[in-house]
């Protein structure tokens, strides 16, 4: 990357504070260091959001494949885009495939897909996956790894 694009990056290096809301919260992109194709997984295994309804909070396993273009995300500004999730109410499937678009909007991927993983309300676990895009040939995608529910963990 060069000095002027680090320059351009508002949040690596800085005092950032958590986003009220995953509108207000700001994704920061860099470019892709190479133009084969290859795959970059993301994983938050202690998401969280609040349910719409009744306020309590909701608790997400997220798995996140991508193959990059031009862009990949910075990390920092990502971390802090799920952190703008814990005050923000929505049910699951919004925020999985809100995450999946927003992505797909902010880093324009060869392919994305997401797995949200939920722990269970009202004793169901809710799994939502979205998917961007084919697959580039020759990818190696690996399993998400996260089993069905059974104690997630």
């Amino acid at each position: 990357m060069s000095e002027k694009e680090f320059h351009t990056l508002s949040q690596l290096g800085a005092d950032s504070p958590l986003p009220k809301s995953p509108d207000e919260a700001i994704l920061e992109r860099v470019p892709s260091p190479t133009a084969d194709p290859y795959l970059v997984r993301l994983t938050a295994p202690e998401f969280t959001s609040i349910c719409p309804v009744t306020g309590q909070p909701d608790f997400a396993h997220l798995v996140i494949d991508y193959c990059p273009d031009e862009w990949i995300v910075e990390s920092k500004s990502f971390k802090l885009y799920l952190g703008s999730f814990r005050n923000h109410g929505d049910f699951h499937e919004a925020c999985t495939t809100g995450i999946g678009q927003r992505l797909v909007r902010e880093l324009e991927p060869r392919w994305l897909r997401i797995g949200g993983y939920w722990y269970p309300r009202g004793g169901i676990p809710i799994d939502v996956f979205y998917q961007f895009g084919k697959k580039p040939d020759n990818l190696w995608i690996p399993e998400q790894g996260v089993p069905t529910y059974r104690g997630r963990g």
